[in-house]
């Protein structure tokens, strides 16, 4: 297993140094071409290129027959090009560090090294998108076909904190709330004004109160703009929202409400846009593969690993949503995703990759225990 460290370290700082902002189409296009060269090195066989919409996404398809496992992952990333002049990739004291490390380039790694030690990689496809990071607006279809029939979708996002698989995803929705309002001099007629901001400022107090801790829906106005200069009654200013759910009955619950929000300043008017990105990923769709890694974890002598639902929402709540099995989190151990501190445990990645092979194995030999989970459970 430790012979594998080597490899994998060459492999991740190719793919770090290679800076892939997810907006920059040309620096996607140069990563595109970085990961299919390193997966090329290790599987043997050039990937499928897919240009959609100008963003580059690589496919690798193995056997004549339909696909039964999907390996998913991206490798865009959040940060702009320069990152790697104040985070330079380096490794010490055991921990990797370096701007995408974690999230997501050292799981392509480990998919592109569990795949290749395979027996047999029939049925096997792995799937590797540039745009996950902006909503995977061009990609999207193209993991929803590669993944309807699939026995199982595995997720090579970063884990959760102590290696823990991510069992659960929240949904996510996103919306922009425009006020227009009419402008006026803000001193000598401000009553002939229509005072968006003030619009606003209602407005995002109506959308904090959509949340529901109780179950475990957050709803978040974010951004937020109004007015051109101080001495103006504002004409115009929107506001983000961000919204994270458990249940497709929520997310239903917050759109609707969202879309029902009305002007209160007299002369103003709304414009709602946007709605539901992502369905959640539940505990139905990851249910059986988790008992299944548990299993192959003790076949392999090995401490089964945690599971956790978390917030954040990755590609996996999309094939999820099809009510295709899917588990998330198996790439790296490590942290700091999308913060200065981004970092992977060394010592991690062999026994990662070595997992991830053998489940892969079992899912293809064993019995279909991964199948699709009944339609009910199925997010609409």
């Amino acid at each position: 297993m430790d012979t594998l460290l080597p490899d994998l370290l060459t492999d991740i700082e190719d793919l770090v140094t290679c800076e892939s902002p997810s907006e920059d189409l040309a620096a996607v296009a140069r990563s595109a071409e970085v990961v299919a060269r390193v997966g090329a090195r290790r599987l043997g066989a050039e990937p499928d290129r897919l240009v959609i919409d100008g963003v580059s996404h690589l496919r690798w398809r193995f056997g004549a027959g339909p696909s039964r496992v999907l390996l998913l992952g991206h490798h865009d990333t959040v940060w702009p090009i320069g990152s790697l002049r104040t985070r330079p990739y380096r490794v010490s004291g055991g921990v990797l560090h370096g701007p995408g490390c974690f999230d997501m380039k050292a799981g392509l790694v480990l998919a592109f090294h569990a795949v290749a030690a395979l027996a047999d990689r029939a049925g096997v496809t792995v799937l590797v998108t540039g745009d996950e990071e902006i909503g995977s607006s061009t990609s999207r279809a193209l993991i929803e076909a590669e993944a309807a029939g699939c026995d199982a979708v595995l997720v090579l996002e970063a884990s959760a904190p102590g290696g823990a698989l991510k069992t659960e995803r929240k949904g996510v929705s996103g919306y922009v709330v425009r006020a227009v309002g009419r402008a006026a001099h803000a001193g000598l007629e401000p009553e002939r004004g229509v005072n968006a901001a003030v619009e606003l400022a209602h407005q995002v107090l109506a959308v904090q109160g959509l949340a529901d801790p109780v179950r475990g829906t957050t709803a978040v106005p974010s951004m937020l703009t109004a007015g051109t200069t101080s001495n103006t009654v504002p004409a115009g200013g929107e506001f983000s929202i961000d919204v994270r759910v458990r249940d497709a009955a929520e997310q239903q619950r917050v759109d609707a409400a969202v879309r029902a929000l009305r002007p209160v300043t007299p002369g103003a008017r709304l414009e709602v846009t946007g709605g539901p990105n992502r369905p959640p990923l539940d505990a139905h769709a990851s249910a059986a593969l988790y008992d299944r890694v548990v299993a192959v974890a003790a076949g392999l002598g090995r401490p089964a690993p945690g599971r956790a639902a978390v917030g954040g929402a990755s590609d996996g709540n999309l094939t999820a949503g099809l009510g295709v099995p899917t588990l998330d989190g198996l790439g790296a151990v490590g942290g700091g995703a999308h913060a200065d501190d981004e970092h992977v445990e060394v010592d991690a990645l062999a026994p990662r990759a070595t997992l991830l092979t053998a489940l892969v194995a079992d899912l293809l030999t064993g019995d279909r225990t991964g199948r699709p989970y009944p339609s009910e459970m199925v997010q609409p």
